[in-house]
C-alpha cells in the first residue's frame, strides 16, 4: 500500500481517505499481511494493527521528478522483491513496469479540465501520467459518480473497471453548544457571526470569487459578518491576495491556516454557514463535516457537489460572483431557510461514512484478489 500521504497533522482529502480506509481495512482483516510503503519516517499512530509492516522508501516525493523516481524506479524494485498479491495506491499514482495487480484510487481528474490551476510542471505530469495509470490499473476506485463517469469517458476505460466508494467525514465532528459557539466567535471574530470556508487554498477552490462575493454581501447587507478561511495557502494565490488588498472589508477576512480536528470542529460549529464554491471538486468532504456540525451549506452547482449535498445546500454558480453573493444574502435574510438546511443536512449526512468507504474499497480489492486466486 502506498502510504506516502499518511502524515497526521498534514492530512488533506486524499490523506484522510487513506487514513480512514486503511485504519478500518487493516482492523477488519487481521489474517491479511499489509505492507505500508512510506517515503518518510512514519509516526507509530498510523501503524494501526499488528498485521502491518512499515517500509520506508526514500527519497521524499516532493516534486514531479521525485514522483517519477519513486513510482517508476523505487516502487517496482520493491514490488519485485516482496511479490505481494496486490498494490493499492490511494492517491492514484502507479508503477508502470510492474506485473503486480494494482488498484488505483483516482479521486478526480480536475487537471484535465482546469490545467491552469496547477503549477506548470505538476499539471503536465498529471496530464501525461494519469491516463497511463488509468489504463495500467487492474481496477480503479473513485469517490463520486461524477468522477466515475468523467474517468470512464475521458480515459476511455471500461465502465466495469471503475468502482465507486463515496468519502465519509470524521466521526469526531459534532454540533457544539450555544455557549461554546459564543466562546469560539469571541475568539476568532470578536463575537461577530461568520461564514467559513475549509480547504487547501489554491485557484481551483475559487477563493478570489468568494472574497468578491463577500464584499458585495457586506455592501448590500451592512451586517457585521466576517469570513473565516481555514487551510494552508498552497500555490498560485497571487490573484487572491490582490483581491484581498482591494477589499474595503479586508480586515473582516480571517485566515486561520491549518487547524487540528478539534479546532476545526469548533470553527465549523460556531459558523453561520459554510461557503464552499470551488470550480471543480471530486467529492467535497467539507460539506459533510459542516453537516455533521449542524451548519448549513452554500455549495457550487457544478461537478460532484450537487450529487453529494443533494437537497441540503443552497447552490451558487462558482463563475458568478453575484450568484455566490445572492446565496449568502438568502441564508442571512430568508426566514427559516437556515434551520431547514440544517435539518436536511442531518438526513443527508447519514448516507456517507468511512465504514462504508472502507467496505467498498475492500470489495474492489477483493475483485482483483478473487480473479487472481
Amino acid at each position: 500500500m502506498n502510504t506516502r500521504l499518511l502524515e497526521p497533522g498534514k492530512l488533506d482529502g486524499i490523506g484522510w481517505f487513506t487514513f480512514e480506509t486503511l485504519k478500518r481495512i487493516t482492523r477488519d482483516h487481521p489474517g491479511v499481511h499489509f505492507i505500508f510503503i512510506f517515503d518518510h519516517g512514519y509516526p507509530g499512530e498510523v501503524i494501526f494493527q499488528d498485521n502491518i509492516t512499515p517500509v520506508v522508501l526514500k527519497p521524499r516525493t516532493r516534486h514531479p521528478f521525485l514522483w517519477y523516481l519513486w513510482f517508476q524506479c523505487r516502487i517496482p524494485a520493491l514490488l519485485k522483491k516482496l511479490k505481494p498479491d496486490l498494490f493499492l495506491s490511494p492517491d492514484g499514482f502507479l508503477p508502470l513496469r510492474s506485473e503486480i495487480p494494482a488498484v488505483a484510487v483516482i479521486h478526480d481528474i480536475n487537471f484535465e479540465h482546469r490545467p491552469g490551476d496547477l503549477p506548470w510542471l505538476a499539471g503536465k505530469f498529471y496530464r501525461y501520467y494519469f491516463p497511463k495509470y488509468a489504463r495500467e490499473a487492474t481496477r480503479i476506485v473513485t469517490v463520486s459518480e461524477y468522477s466515475r463517469r468523467d474517468i470512464i469517458n475521458h480515459y476511455e476505460v471500461p465502465e466495469e473497471k471503475v468502482d465507486l466508494a463515496y468519502n465519509g467525514a470524521g466521526e469526531h465532528y459534532h454540533p457544539i453548544t450555544g455557549e461554546r459557539a459564543a466562546e469560539v466567535r469571541n475568539h476568532y471574530t470578536g463575537g461577530a457571526p461568520y461564514f467559513v470556508f475549509v480547504g487547501s487554498i489554491h485557484p481551483r477552490k475559487n477563493i478570489t470569487n468568494l472574497l468578491k462575493a463577500f464584499q458585495l454581501f457586506r455592501d448590500e447587507c451592512r451586517d457585521n459578518y466576517r469570513m473565516i478561511l481555514v487551510g494552508e495557502q498552497f500555490f498560485l494565490t497571487k490573484k487572491m491576495n490582490e483581491q484581498l488588498e482591494r477589499m474595503k472589508n479586508r480586515k473582516d477576512v480571517i485566515f486561520t491556516g491549518r487547524l487540528n480536528p478539534e479546532q476545526l470542529n469548533d470553527v465549523l460549529g460556531a459558523a453561520w454557514a459554510m461557503t464552499f464554491v470551488p470550480f471543480f471538486e471530486g467529492f467535497g468532504i467539507p460539506l459533510l463535516e459542516a453537516m455533521r456540525c449542524d451548519i448549513p451549506v452554500i455549495a457550487s452547482n457544478v461537478t460532484s457537489l450537487p450529487e453529494i449535498a443533494g437537497d441540503a445546500a443552497i447552490y451558487a454558480d462558482p463563475n458568478s460572483v453575484g450568484s455566490i453573493r445572492d446565496a449568502m444574502v438568502r441564508i442571512v435574510r430568508e426566514e427559516g431557510l437556515r434551520q431547514a438546511l440544517i435539518e436536511k443536512g442531518r438526513e443527508r449526512r447519514k448516507q456517507f461514512s468511512w465504514d462504508h468507504t472502507a467496505a467498498m474499497l475492500w470489495e474492489s480489492i477483493g475483485k482483483v484478489l478473487d480473479k487472481n486466486a
